[in-house]
């Protein structure tokens, strides 16, 4: 996963960007209700699902790999008065004091775990820390072909405004996919505007791994987790062949 750390070097920047983006709160809500908490956000990042949740009353916590972001989190609930659980730790070998009813991984984190090894090891770590029949739900882009053969050349992908800079920013991304690996590597360019001329471009790498559904439905299975739904979007469409997204809710075994 390291290799995929300077995506997120900026936490401002990243909430600027990704922070009002609310679209799986409603399930993740329906989900808490039923399941009671304490609740764990894996790959939790600056707190963009842990706070609205812990703000409906929910007991939360939040843990990610990334220092920058749960500094950035901790700051955000500073003024909110909200009793969150901020943990630094790597998925895929949790070592937390205590079990969860209730374990979700939003944001598509699941594609940073790149080999079939990591793939096990996050999903046996979630599967150790939940409790009886508790629910994990998680989403991750859906390997269409539309999303696999993006071009190998720059490519407008959307604007923002960043109001730290007070400036417009067009973001750009060049795609190359390793079919073998099924690992598709981002370059995403954000090119600064200032009265409509870039005065200052900045360049991140990722790299995501894709996985077919016939392959989850194996990967979960053998990993102690039963799927009780599989969506194509967090409004709960059912899962087809032209989705963006595949979201699961599963039970433990």
């Amino acid at each position: 996963m390291n290799n995929n750390l300077e995506e997120y070097s900026d936490p401002v920047s990243y909430d600027i960007e990704n922070d009002d983006y609310t679209g799986e709160l409603n399930l993740l809500t329906e989900w808490a209700i039923q399941q009671g908490g304490p609740i764990i956000d894996l790959a939790c990042g600056t707190g963009r699902m842990t706070i609205p949740l812990a703000q409906k009353g929910f007991e939360l916590i939040g843990v990610d790999l990334h220092a920058g972001m749960l500094e950035r989190a901790k700051k955000k609930v500073n003024d909110l008065n909200e009793q969150i659980e901020w943990l630094q730790q790597d998925c895929t070998v949790l070592q937390l004091d205590q079990k969860s009813p209730f374990i979700f991984m939003v944001g598509n984190s699941f594609q940073h775990f790149h080999s079939n090894e990591q793939q096990n090891l996050v999903l046996r770590s979630i599967n150790n820390h939940l409790e009886k029949d508790g629910i994990f739900i998680f989403g991750t882009r859906f390997p269409n072909a539309d999303e696999l053969l993006q071009p190998s050349t720059e490519e407008y992908w959307k604007t923002y405004t960043d109001t730290v800079e007070s400036k417009k920013v067009d973001v750009y991304t060049i795609s190359n996919y390793d079919p073998l690996e099924q690992i598709q590597h981002y370059t995403t360019i954000r090119k600064y505007l200032d009265k409509g001329n870039v005065v200052d471009e900045r360049k991140t790498n990722i790299s995501l791994r894709y996985t077919y559904p016939k392959e989850m439905e194996r990967l979960l299975s053998e990993n102690g987790l039963d799927i009780l739904h599989a969506y194509e979007d967090w409004k709960k469409s059912p899962l087809s062949k032209d989705g963006y997204e595949m979201i699961y809710v599963c039970r433990k075994k």
